[in-house]
C-alpha cells in the first residue's frame, strides 16, 4: 500500500519529467502546428471561396496543394519507416492501411459535402479560427458533433 508520501513523489516525478525534455518536445510540436496554420492561411487553403472554387473544378490550385501533401507525406513515411523515427513517447510509428468496405464510401460523401458547405475539413478549421473567421466555431462544433455521434453510432455502422 502506497503511502501519501509516495504519491507525492510519484506526482512530483511526473511534473518534472513533463516539464523538462517532454515540455521542450510539446513546444516544438505546438510550434509546427502554428507554422502550419500560418501557411494554411497564406496559401488560402483556408479561404470558403477557395474550397468552392475546387469543388466546382474552378480552379487547380487546391488539387495541386493536396498532390504536395500527398508526395511530401509519401516521403516522409519512407524517411520514417528508413531511420526508425519513433514517436514522443518513444513508439515506433507503423502505417497499417484500413480495409475497404461500404463505411469509407459512406464517410467519404459525408466528410466531402461537410468540405464543401464549411469550407474546411478537420485541420484547417483552427486555422479558420486563428484567422479570425467567426463562422468556423460552428464547423468546429459540427465536427465535434460529427466525431461524438460516430462515436455513438460505430456499433451499428458498416465496418
Amino acid at each position: 500500500m502506497a503511502t501519501s508520501t509516495q504519491a507525492s513523489g510519484e506526482s512530483t516525478q511526473r511534473k518534472a519529467s513533463f516539464f523538462g525534455p517532454r515540455l521542450a518536445m510539446y513546444m516544438r510540436v505546438l510550434l509546427i502546428g502554428v507554422f502550419f496554420g500560418i501557411v494554411l492561411v497564406k496559401s488560402e487553403v483556408v479561404r470558403w471561396q477557395r474550397v468552392h472554387d475546387m469543388f466546382l473544378l474552378r480552379e487547380a490550385q487546391m488539387y495541386l496543394i493536396i498532390a504536395t501533401g500527398i508526395a511530401v507525406a509519401a516521403v516522409l513515411m519512407q524517411i520514417i519507416k528508413r531511420l526508425g523515427i519513433t514517436t514522443i513517447d518513444g513508439q515506433p510509428i507503423v502505417y497499417k492501411p484500413k480495409p475497404f468496405h461500404k463505411g469509407v464510401i459512406i464517410g467519404g460523401i459525408l466528410f466531402g459535402a461537410g468540405w464543401a458547405v464549411t469550407g474546411a475539413c478537420p485541420g484547417p478549421i483552427y486555422a479558420q479560427i486563428g484567422a479570425g473567421a467567426w463562422m468556423a466555431w460552428f464547423t468546429l462544433a459540427g465536427a465535434l458533433l460529427g466525431m461524438f455521434g460516430y462515436a455513438y453510432a460505430k456499433p451499428t455502422l458498416p465496418h
